[in-house]
């Protein structure tokens, strides 16, 4: 599908005006969609205290600055972790592309084994984890290891005592095919709730992603931030030809990796993007939600917000993916990995952007993951190591709703 095809649905409502308000907030740089209508940090320190309140009492966040305490009538609900961009490979250390940043492809493994034990020993049990993409490092294609490192990596994952829903991000598509993938243990589809009498929720084979509830009134979505990519495709598909002519088409140089000289530094060959067909079922999950109020928490390997985030790090179209967004009211967090050094930011419809830190380029002292405690009114990250704590309230009724 070209990034160009219209929808054949009519946009969701408030779409032209949310689209406005992104083009106008995010300056010059937003002058043309991609897809759409007819307009188209806190401080990390090592370890934290105890976990939160599971009762109604105060609480300010231990030994790091934050946002504030607890509200008295917090109630606490559930809870979900949070682990991103692992990248293992049996290697030694290594530096990242700029050769500025240290990656430890062995000790990833380790970093993961105590995520998964302090998961599996806190009082109230997280109802998931999710994993946020790049599971194990490309190099490992290069030494015919792709296999037994993801065989490693899920052998440890299968000592969490609860379910892990898998995103998939650049690094599982340079190990593997996009069908060896929907085939693999990393398919964790299987794991969605399926709405009863309301097809249109239902996700296409096209891509990998769905929706399922952890909690009731909560519901968490997973996107394929790669359905548009030229990773993992066979290179003489129909949909191969079309992603690569979306990319040569605002990424003129030879290296398709390299950002430079892009007024969209985002087109470049390691990210992707959402497909059309991708976004209209978004908007129709959302809208179910909106109509049953629900909360909703949607997943990606790759970005979307610019404030969260450096550009080029962002999904190709990632304006069409917020314009989805902020038409509905019931989104309140989007969960991202990919940067490694992580990023956040509150959007002005009261979206809470989380990109979590890089487990591989984490030292062997440190962590990088995080439990995310949910209440009625809020969600509380506390992040273990590199990863920060934040309180992400939810938004209230916003003026710019009709």
């Amino acid at each position: 599908m070209d990034l160009g095809d219209r929808a054949s649905s009519s946009p969701p409502p408030n779409f032209r005006r949310r689209l406005h308000f992104l083009r106008k907030s995010q300056g010059a740089a937003l002058s043309a969609p991609l897809v759409g209508g007819e307009v188209a940090e806190p401080v990390a320190r090592e370890d934290l205290a105890a976990d939160p309140p599971r009762e109604s009492r105060v609480e300010v966040m231990d030994d790091k600055p934050g946002p504030g305490p607890l509200s008295e009538t917090s109630e606490f609900l559930f809870s979900f972790g949070v682990i991103a961009d692992i990248q293992y490979a049996d290697l030694e250390d290594g530096y990242n592309f700029q050769g500025n940043r240290r990656r430890y492809y062995r000790h990833s493994l380790l970093h993961l084994q105590g995520a998964i034990e302090h998961w599996n020993t806190e009082g109230s049990p997280p109802r998931c984890v999710l994993q946020l993409g790049d599971i194990i490092d490309g190099y490992n294609a290069q030494y015919k290891a792709s296999e037994k490192s993801l065989e490693l990596v899920m052998n440890t994952f299968q000592m969490l005592k609860v379910p892990v829903h898998h995103t998939w991000g650049n690094h599982e598509f340079y190990n593997f095919s996009r069908n060896y993938l929907t085939n693999s243990k990393l398919n964790t589809k299987f794991l969605e709730d399926q709405i009863v009498h309301h097809p249109e929720t239902v996700p296409s084979e096209n891509y990998y992603a769905y929706h399922f509830v952890p909690f009731p009134q909560f519901r968490f979505i997973l996107l394929d931030a790669y359905d548009l990519s030229v990773l993992g495709v066979d290179q003489s598909s129909a949909k191969y030809q079309q992603c690569l002519k979306i990319l040569k088409g605002h990424n003129p140089n030879s290296e398709l990796n390299s950002p430079q000289g892009l007024s969209e530094p985002q087109f470049v060959q390691f990210n992707g993007g959402f497909s059309q067909e991708q976004l209209n079922w978004l908007n129709e999950v959302l809208t179910f939600s909106d109509t049953n109020q629900e909360k909703v928490v949607i997943v990606s390997h790759l970005p979307i917000y610019p404030e969260a985030s450096d550009s080029v790090c962002l999904a190709w179209n990632y304006r069409d993916a917020l314009a989805v967004i902020w038409s509905h009211r019931c989104v309140v967090c989007f969960f991202a990995g990919h940067t490694h050094d992580g990023g956040y930011s509150e959007d002005p419809f009261g979206v809470h952007h989380v990109n979590l830190e890089g487990v591989i380029e984490t030292a062997p002292d440190s962590q990088a993951f995080g439990t995310v405690y949910v209440y009625p009114d809020k969600m509380m990250l506390k992040g273990r190591g590199r990863v920060p704590d934040r309180i992400m309230n939810y938004k209230r009724e916003s003026a710019f709703r009709c």
